[in-house]
Protein backbone atom coordinates (compact mmCIF):
# COMPACT_ATOMS: atom_id res chain seq x y z
CA UNK A 1 0.00 0.00 0.00
CA UNK A 2 1.12 3.36 -0.81
CA UNK A 3 1.16 5.32 2.93
CA UNK A 4 1.02 9.03 3.61
CA UNK A 5 1.30 10.50 7.19
CA UNK A 6 0.75 13.91 8.54
CA UNK A 7 2.12 14.51 12.12
CA UNK A 8 1.04 17.07 13.81
CA UNK A 9 2.19 18.66 17.08
CA UNK A 10 5.50 18.19 19.30
CA UNK A 11 8.59 16.51 18.14
CA UNK A 12 7.89 13.43 21.02
CA UNK A 13 4.73 12.86 18.57
CA UNK A 14 7.57 13.06 15.61
CA UNK A 15 9.55 10.04 16.58
CA UNK A 16 6.37 8.05 17.13
CA UNK A 17 5.20 8.92 13.87
CA UNK A 18 8.84 7.43 12.68
CA UNK A 19 8.32 4.37 14.31
CA UNK A 20 5.13 4.07 12.58
CA UNK A 21 6.91 4.73 9.47
CA UNK A 22 9.58 2.22 9.77
CA UNK A 23 7.35 -0.53 11.25
CA UNK A 24 4.82 -0.11 7.99
CA UNK A 25 8.64 0.20 5.73
CA UNK A 26 9.61 -3.03 7.13
CA UNK A 27 6.12 -4.76 6.29
CA UNK A 28 6.95 -3.66 2.98
CA UNK A 29 4.26 -0.71 2.44
CA UNK A 30 5.80 2.10 0.55
CA UNK A 31 5.77 5.79 2.02
CA UNK A 32 4.71 9.00 0.28
CA UNK A 33 4.21 12.25 -0.10
CA UNK A 34 1.91 12.67 -2.61
CA UNK A 35 -1.69 12.77 -0.88
CA UNK A 36 -3.12 12.39 -4.20
CA UNK A 37 -1.41 8.64 -4.73
CA UNK A 38 -2.09 7.51 -1.37
CA UNK A 39 -4.02 4.41 -0.24
CA UNK A 40 -3.59 4.80 3.36
CA UNK A 41 -3.61 8.28 5.07
CA UNK A 42 -2.51 8.37 9.23
CA UNK A 43 -3.12 11.51 10.84
CA UNK A 44 -0.87 11.74 13.87
CA UNK A 45 -2.50 13.95 16.18
CA UNK A 46 -2.04 16.32 18.87
CA UNK A 47 -4.11 17.57 21.98
CA UNK A 48 -2.00 19.51 23.97
CA UNK A 49 -3.62 22.40 23.79
CA UNK A 50 -6.61 24.38 21.83
CA UNK A 51 -4.83 25.40 18.92
CA UNK A 52 -3.62 21.86 18.87
CA UNK A 53 -6.46 20.06 18.62
CA UNK A 54 -8.28 22.42 15.89
CA UNK A 55 -5.24 21.86 13.74
CA UNK A 56 -5.87 18.27 13.98
CA UNK A 57 -9.22 18.17 13.70
CA UNK A 58 -8.76 20.24 10.79
CA UNK A 59 -6.56 18.11 8.68
CA UNK A 60 -8.70 14.78 9.93
CA UNK A 61 -11.69 16.57 7.63
CA UNK A 62 -9.18 17.83 4.82
CA UNK A 63 -7.80 14.04 4.46
CA UNK A 64 -11.42 12.72 4.96
CA UNK A 65 -12.45 15.11 1.91
CA UNK A 66 -9.51 12.95 0.04
CA UNK A 67 -10.89 9.99 0.81
CA UNK A 68 -13.95 10.58 -0.79
CA UNK A 69 -12.92 12.08 -3.90
CA UNK A 70 -9.31 10.29 -4.36
CA UNK A 71 -7.87 6.90 -4.22
CA UNK A 72 -7.12 7.05 -0.48
CA UNK A 73 -9.19 3.70 1.01
CA UNK A 74 -8.20 4.15 4.58
CA UNK A 75 -8.28 6.79 6.86
CA UNK A 76 -6.35 6.38 10.49
CA UNK A 77 -6.42 8.85 13.30
CA UNK A 78 -3.71 8.23 15.86
CA UNK A 79 -1.91 9.92 18.92
CA UNK A 80 -3.53 12.31 21.55
CA UNK A 81 -6.83 13.36 19.76
CA UNK A 82 -7.46 9.83 19.21
CA UNK A 83 -6.99 8.57 22.89
CA UNK A 84 -9.02 11.62 24.25
CA UNK A 85 -11.83 11.66 22.03
CA UNK A 86 -11.95 8.13 20.15
CA UNK A 87 -15.66 7.69 20.41
CA UNK A 88 -16.39 11.15 19.33
CA UNK A 89 -14.40 10.60 16.44
CA UNK A 90 -15.86 7.18 15.32
CA UNK A 91 -19.14 8.26 15.87
CA UNK A 92 -18.81 12.16 14.22
CA UNK A 93 -16.48 11.05 11.26
CA UNK A 94 -17.64 7.87 9.40
CA UNK A 95 -14.59 8.50 6.91
CA UNK A 96 -12.26 7.42 9.93
CA UNK A 97 -11.61 3.90 9.74
CA UNK A 98 -9.26 3.28 12.62
CA UNK A 99 -8.34 5.32 15.91
CA UNK A 100 -5.11 4.28 17.48
CA UNK A 101 -4.19 5.41 21.23
CA UNK A 102 -1.08 6.91 22.71
CA UNK A 103 0.65 3.73 23.47
CA UNK A 104 -0.45 1.43 20.70
CA UNK A 105 1.24 3.05 17.57
CA UNK A 106 3.46 -0.27 17.27
CA UNK A 107 -0.04 -1.68 16.20
CA UNK A 108 0.19 0.18 13.37
CA UNK A 109 0.47 -2.44 11.10
CA UNK A 110 -2.02 -4.97 12.27
CA UNK A 111 -4.53 -1.74 12.34
CA UNK A 112 -4.24 -1.72 8.49
CA UNK A 113 -4.33 -4.87 7.69
CA UNK A 114 -7.37 -5.35 9.87
CA UNK A 115 -8.99 -1.92 8.28
CA UNK A 116 -8.39 -3.33 4.86
CA UNK A 117 -10.93 -6.24 5.91
CA UNK A 118 -14.09 -4.35 6.82
CA UNK A 119 -13.41 -3.76 10.55
CA UNK A 120 -13.31 -0.63 11.72
CA UNK A 121 -10.87 -1.00 14.43
CA UNK A 122 -10.13 0.88 17.92
CA UNK A 123 -6.31 0.12 19.23
CA UNK A 124 -5.83 1.48 22.31
CA UNK A 125 -3.22 -0.17 25.15
CA UNK A 126 -3.00 1.30 29.00
CA UNK A 127 -1.74 4.90 28.90
CA UNK A 128 1.38 3.45 31.18
CA UNK A 129 2.07 0.72 28.85
CA UNK A 130 5.57 1.86 27.35
CA UNK A 131 5.90 0.84 23.25
CA UNK A 132 9.00 -0.87 22.61
CA UNK A 133 10.47 -1.85 18.99
CA UNK A 134 13.81 -2.41 17.37
CA UNK A 135 12.48 -1.10 14.36
CA UNK A 136 14.59 1.37 12.38
CA UNK A 137 12.98 4.66 12.71
CA UNK A 138 12.38 6.43 9.18
CA UNK A 139 14.12 9.70 9.54
CA UNK A 140 11.86 12.89 8.30
CA UNK A 141 13.85 15.81 9.77
CA UNK A 142 16.72 16.23 7.21
CA UNK A 143 18.95 13.53 7.64
CA UNK A 144 21.82 15.12 9.73
CA UNK A 145 19.32 16.49 12.77
CA UNK A 146 16.94 14.25 14.53
CA UNK A 147 15.10 13.58 17.83
CA UNK A 148 15.98 10.88 20.29
CA UNK A 149 12.74 10.04 22.68
CA UNK A 150 14.03 8.71 26.24
CA UNK A 151 10.84 8.77 28.36
CA UNK A 152 6.99 8.50 28.04
CA UNK A 153 4.42 10.34 30.06
CA UNK A 154 5.12 12.40 33.21
CA UNK A 155 4.63 12.29 37.18
CA UNK A 156 4.71 15.70 37.45
CA UNK A 157 0.49 16.63 37.08
CA UNK A 158 0.71 20.09 36.76
CA UNK A 159 -3.04 21.58 37.15
CA UNK A 160 -3.54 22.54 33.54
CA UNK A 161 -1.71 19.98 32.15
CA UNK A 162 -3.52 17.16 30.28
CA UNK A 163 -0.59 14.97 29.51
CA UNK A 164 -0.48 12.79 31.86
CA UNK A 165 -4.14 11.15 31.15
CA UNK A 166 -3.28 10.78 27.46
CA UNK A 167 0.14 9.56 28.13
CA UNK A 168 0.57 8.06 31.87
CA UNK A 169 2.63 8.12 33.81
CA UNK A 170 6.39 8.99 33.48
CA UNK A 171 8.55 5.56 32.06
CA UNK A 172 12.16 5.71 31.09
CA UNK A 173 13.11 4.26 27.95
CA UNK A 174 16.22 1.36 28.51
CA UNK A 175 19.37 2.20 28.33
CA UNK A 176 19.53 -0.17 25.51
CA UNK A 177 16.83 0.83 23.27
CA UNK A 178 17.99 4.37 23.93
CA UNK A 179 21.32 3.24 22.49
CA UNK A 180 20.31 1.54 19.81
CA UNK A 181 18.34 3.69 18.48
CA UNK A 182 21.40 6.57 18.69
CA UNK A 183 23.91 3.97 16.73
CA UNK A 184 20.55 3.59 14.23
CA UNK A 185 20.45 7.21 13.74
CA UNK A 186 24.41 8.07 13.24
CA UNK A 187 24.26 4.73 11.13
CA UNK A 188 22.33 7.10 9.05
CA UNK A 189 24.19 9.92 9.14
CA UNK A 190 22.39 11.74 12.10
CA UNK A 191 24.83 14.14 13.33
CA UNK A 192 22.97 15.87 16.17
CA UNK A 193 20.56 14.83 18.23
CA UNK A 194 18.11 16.15 20.62
CA UNK A 195 17.37 14.72 23.17
CA UNK A 196 13.59 14.60 24.53
CA UNK A 197 10.73 13.23 26.72
CA UNK A 198 7.93 14.66 28.62
CA UNK A 199 10.60 15.28 31.22
CA UNK A 200 13.94 14.46 30.31
CA UNK A 201 15.49 14.79 33.63
CA UNK A 202 14.29 12.09 35.43
CA UNK A 203 15.34 9.16 33.53
CA UNK A 204 16.00 6.49 35.08
CA UNK A 205 14.00 6.91 38.11
CA UNK A 206 11.56 4.57 37.63
CA UNK A 207 14.14 1.55 36.73
CA UNK A 208 16.62 2.27 39.21
CA UNK A 209 15.33 3.99 42.19
CA UNK A 210 17.18 6.90 41.53
CA UNK A 211 18.01 9.59 38.25
CA UNK A 212 20.70 8.80 36.20
CA UNK A 213 20.02 10.82 33.53
CA UNK A 214 23.84 12.17 33.47
CA UNK A 215 24.55 8.54 33.34
CA UNK A 216 22.59 7.96 29.88
CA UNK A 217 24.37 11.06 28.31
CA UNK A 218 27.94 9.77 28.81
CA UNK A 219 26.73 6.52 27.22
CA UNK A 220 25.28 8.12 24.19
CA UNK A 221 28.57 10.64 24.28
CA UNK A 222 30.49 7.36 23.31
CA UNK A 223 28.32 6.57 20.24
CA UNK A 224 30.58 7.06 17.24
CA UNK A 225 29.29 9.62 14.20
CA UNK A 226 26.93 11.30 16.80
CA UNK A 227 28.96 15.84 17.10
CA UNK A 228 26.20 16.97 18.93
CA UNK A 229 23.95 16.21 21.86
CA UNK A 230 21.24 18.84 22.58
CA UNK A 231 18.83 18.71 25.83
CA UNK A 232 15.47 19.91 26.02
CA UNK A 233 12.32 19.66 28.31
CA UNK A 234 15.16 19.63 31.62
CA UNK A 235 12.71 20.52 34.91
CA UNK A 236 13.96 23.19 37.01
CA UNK A 237 13.66 21.24 39.98
CA UNK A 238 15.42 18.32 38.57
CA UNK A 239 19.11 20.06 37.38
CA UNK A 240 21.70 18.12 39.66
CA UNK A 241 25.13 18.86 40.17
CA UNK A 242 26.13 15.49 37.79
CA UNK A 243 24.14 16.86 35.31
CA UNK A 244 25.53 20.14 35.18
CA UNK A 245 28.97 18.73 35.34
CA UNK A 246 28.17 15.85 32.44
CA UNK A 247 26.87 19.06 30.41
CA UNK A 248 30.54 21.03 31.64
CA UNK A 249 32.76 18.48 30.52
CA UNK A 250 31.58 16.51 27.52
CA UNK A 251 32.65 17.88 24.69
CA UNK A 252 29.40 16.36 22.87
CA UNK A 253 26.98 17.95 24.58
CA UNK A 254 25.63 21.37 23.99
CA UNK A 255 26.22 23.89 26.29
CA UNK A 256 22.44 24.09 25.71
CA UNK A 257 19.24 23.75 28.03
CA UNK A 258 16.21 23.81 27.57
CA UNK A 259 14.25 24.44 31.03
CA UNK A 260 10.19 25.02 30.48
CA UNK A 261 9.85 27.40 33.70
CA UNK A 262 6.21 28.61 32.81
CA UNK A 263 5.87 31.76 35.57
CA UNK A 264 8.01 33.26 38.43
CA UNK A 265 5.35 34.45 40.49
CA UNK A 266 5.60 32.22 43.51
CA UNK A 267 1.68 32.52 43.65
CA UNK A 268 0.92 31.22 40.35
CA UNK A 269 3.70 28.33 40.24
CA UNK A 270 1.75 26.82 43.33
CA UNK A 271 -1.64 27.36 41.43
CA UNK A 272 -0.02 25.55 38.77
CA UNK A 273 1.05 22.91 41.05
CA UNK A 274 4.50 22.98 39.91
CA UNK A 275 7.38 22.20 41.94
CA UNK A 276 9.63 25.00 42.12
CA UNK A 277 9.51 28.59 43.34
CA UNK A 278 11.01 31.92 42.39
CA UNK A 279 14.28 31.87 44.53
CA UNK A 280 14.80 28.18 43.22
CA UNK A 281 14.42 29.12 39.50
CA UNK A 282 17.04 31.62 40.16
CA UNK A 283 19.41 29.51 42.54
CA UNK A 284 19.47 27.04 39.56
CA UNK A 285 19.73 29.73 36.55
CA UNK A 286 22.65 31.10 38.53
CA UNK A 287 24.49 27.85 39.45
CA UNK A 288 24.11 26.66 35.62
CA UNK A 289 25.86 30.16 34.69
CA UNK A 290 28.53 29.89 37.02
CA UNK A 291 29.44 26.75 36.20
CA UNK A 292 29.04 27.07 32.54
CA UNK A 293 29.36 30.26 31.59
CA UNK A 294 28.88 29.93 28.11
CA UNK A 295 25.48 28.01 27.99
CA UNK A 296 22.48 29.13 26.30
CA UNK A 297 18.95 28.88 28.12
CA UNK A 298 15.92 28.48 26.91
CA UNK A 299 12.70 28.32 29.00
CA UNK A 300 8.83 28.24 28.08
CA UNK A 301 6.10 30.39 29.61
CA UNK A 302 2.56 30.96 30.32
CA UNK A 303 0.63 34.02 30.48
CA UNK A 304 -3.35 34.50 31.63
CA UNK A 305 -3.39 31.74 33.75
CA UNK A 306 -6.33 31.66 36.04
CA UNK A 307 -6.10 34.24 38.43
CA UNK A 308 -2.98 36.06 37.04
CA UNK A 309 -3.42 39.61 38.53
CA UNK A 310 -1.41 42.32 36.55
CA UNK A 311 0.80 42.41 39.91
CA UNK A 312 1.57 38.60 38.87
CA UNK A 313 2.63 39.88 35.15
CA UNK A 314 4.57 42.58 36.39
CA UNK A 315 6.86 39.92 38.12
CA UNK A 316 7.21 38.07 35.37
CA UNK A 317 8.14 40.60 33.48
CA UNK A 318 10.56 41.65 36.44
CA UNK A 319 12.19 37.95 36.16
CA UNK A 320 12.89 37.90 32.24
CA UNK A 321 14.62 41.14 32.33
CA UNK A 322 16.26 40.00 35.29
CA UNK A 323 17.55 36.47 34.16
CA UNK A 324 17.88 37.35 30.46
CA UNK A 325 17.08 33.74 28.79
CA UNK A 326 18.64 33.28 25.52
CA UNK A 327 15.74 31.87 23.82
CA UNK A 328 12.43 32.21 25.28
CA UNK A 329 8.61 30.91 24.15
CA UNK A 330 5.36 32.27 25.00
CA UNK A 331 2.01 30.53 25.19
CA UNK A 332 -1.32 31.80 26.20
CA UNK A 333 -3.05 29.91 28.82
CA UNK A 334 -5.82 27.62 27.37
CA UNK A 335 -8.31 25.65 29.11
CA UNK A 336 -7.55 21.91 29.17
CA UNK A 337 -11.38 20.15 29.66
CA UNK A 338 -10.37 17.61 32.85
CA UNK A 339 -7.78 19.36 34.68
CA UNK A 340 -8.07 20.92 37.67
CA UNK A 341 -7.06 24.71 36.41
CA UNK A 342 -9.93 24.50 33.13
CA UNK A 343 -12.51 24.51 36.98
CA UNK A 344 -10.76 27.42 39.25
CA UNK A 345 -12.09 30.69 38.77
CA UNK A 346 -10.64 34.00 38.31
CA UNK A 347 -10.29 32.77 34.70
CA UNK A 348 -8.51 35.42 32.21
CA UNK A 349 -10.49 37.07 29.46
CA UNK A 350 -8.35 36.54 25.50
CA UNK A 351 -7.71 39.53 25.15
CA UNK A 352 -5.59 40.28 27.76
CA UNK A 353 -3.74 37.17 27.64
CA UNK A 354 -2.99 38.12 24.54
CA UNK A 355 -1.95 41.57 25.42
CA UNK A 356 0.36 39.97 28.12
CA UNK A 357 1.90 37.97 25.60
CA UNK A 358 2.67 40.59 23.33
CA UNK A 359 4.30 42.82 26.39
CA UNK A 360 6.58 39.55 27.57
CA UNK A 361 7.80 38.52 23.71
CA UNK A 362 8.46 42.80 23.53
CA UNK A 363 10.50 42.60 26.31
CA UNK A 364 12.38 39.67 25.23
CA UNK A 365 12.78 40.23 21.80
CA UNK A 366 14.97 43.52 22.81
CA UNK A 367 16.96 40.86 25.22
CA UNK A 368 17.30 38.64 22.17
CA UNK A 369 19.15 41.16 20.04
CA UNK A 370 21.35 42.03 23.64
CA UNK A 371 22.38 38.38 23.43
CA UNK A 372 23.24 38.24 19.46
CA UNK A 373 24.29 41.34 19.36
CA UNK A 374 26.93 40.06 21.91
CA UNK A 375 28.20 37.17 19.34
CA UNK A 376 29.16 40.04 16.64
CA UNK A 377 33.10 38.92 16.10
CA UNK A 378 32.90 35.19 17.63
CA UNK A 379 34.31 31.99 16.08
CA UNK A 380 31.74 29.59 16.72
CA UNK A 381 30.94 25.85 15.02
CA UNK A 382 27.83 25.90 12.82
CA UNK A 383 26.04 23.04 11.47
CA UNK A 384 24.87 23.80 7.88
CA UNK A 385 21.63 23.24 7.63
CA UNK A 386 20.97 24.16 3.65
CA UNK A 387 21.47 26.92 0.75
CA UNK A 388 19.68 29.73 -0.28
CA UNK A 389 20.59 29.49 -4.36
CA UNK A 390 18.96 32.87 -5.10
CA UNK A 391 21.08 34.74 -2.46
CA UNK A 392 24.32 32.16 -2.82
CA UNK A 393 24.47 32.69 0.84
CA UNK A 394 23.70 29.17 3.60
CA UNK A 395 21.97 28.65 6.75
CA UNK A 396 22.93 26.77 9.58
CA UNK A 397 22.14 26.50 13.38
CA UNK A 398 24.77 27.16 16.11
CA UNK A 399 25.09 25.46 19.06
CA UNK A 400 22.68 27.57 20.67
CA UNK A 401 20.14 27.00 17.95
CA UNK A 402 17.50 23.98 18.80
CA UNK A 403 15.96 23.26 15.46
CA UNK A 404 12.63 24.83 14.56
CA UNK A 405 12.58 27.04 17.66
CA UNK A 406 15.22 28.97 17.57
CA UNK A 407 17.25 31.15 15.37
CA UNK A 408 19.93 30.73 12.30
CA UNK A 409 23.05 31.91 11.26
CA UNK A 410 23.40 33.44 7.50
CA UNK A 411 26.99 32.35 5.69
CA UNK A 412 29.15 33.66 3.02
CA UNK A 413 31.20 30.67 2.36
CA UNK A 414 33.89 30.66 -0.46
CA UNK A 415 33.94 26.92 -1.50
CA UNK A 416 30.75 24.83 -1.60
CA UNK A 417 28.89 22.72 1.97
CA UNK A 418 27.27 19.95 1.65
CA UNK A 419 24.54 20.29 4.16
CA UNK A 420 25.07 18.04 7.55
CA UNK A 421 28.50 19.36 7.53
CA UNK A 422 29.94 21.56 10.22
CA UNK A 423 32.40 24.60 9.71
CA UNK A 424 33.71 26.91 11.80
CA UNK A 425 32.52 31.36 11.19
CA UNK A 426 32.99 34.07 11.87
CA UNK A 427 30.07 35.97 13.41
CA UNK A 428 29.80 39.32 11.37
CA UNK A 429 26.61 40.78 12.17
CA UNK A 430 23.48 39.70 14.45
CA UNK A 431 19.35 40.68 14.40
CA UNK A 432 17.30 40.19 17.24
CA UNK A 433 17.26 36.61 16.43
CA UNK A 434 19.38 35.47 13.80
CA UNK A 435 23.03 35.83 13.22
CA UNK A 436 25.09 36.20 9.85
CA UNK A 437 28.82 35.31 9.55
CA UNK A 438 31.86 34.13 6.80
CA UNK A 439 33.11 30.43 7.04
CA UNK A 440 36.22 30.48 8.42
CA UNK A 441 38.69 27.78 6.39
CA UNK A 442 41.86 28.02 8.46
CA UNK A 443 40.93 28.53 12.03
CA UNK A 444 43.32 27.44 15.47
CA UNK A 445 42.10 27.70 18.67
Amino acid sequence: MKILFVSLGCDKNLVDSEVMLGLLRDRGHEITNDENEAEVIVVNTCSFIHDAREESVQNILEMAELKKNGCCRLLVVAGCLAEKYRDEILSELPEVDAVIGTTAYDEICEVIERSLLGERVQAFESVDRLPLTRTKRVITTGGYSSYLKIGEGCDKHCTYCIIPKLRGNYRSVPLEYVLEDARMLAEAGVREINIVAQETTTWGKDIYGEKRFHELLRALCQVEGIQWIRLLYCYPEEITDELIEVIRTEPKICHYLDMPIQHSSNRILKRMGRKTSREELVEVIEKLRREIPDIALRTTLITGFPGETEEDHEDLKAFIEDMKFDRLGVFTYSPEEGTPAAAMADQISEDIKEDRKEELMILQQQISAEKTGAMEGKTIEVLVEGRIPEEGIYVGRTYRDAPEVDGYIFLNAEEEIISGDFVMAKVTGADEYDLTGDVIYEFTE
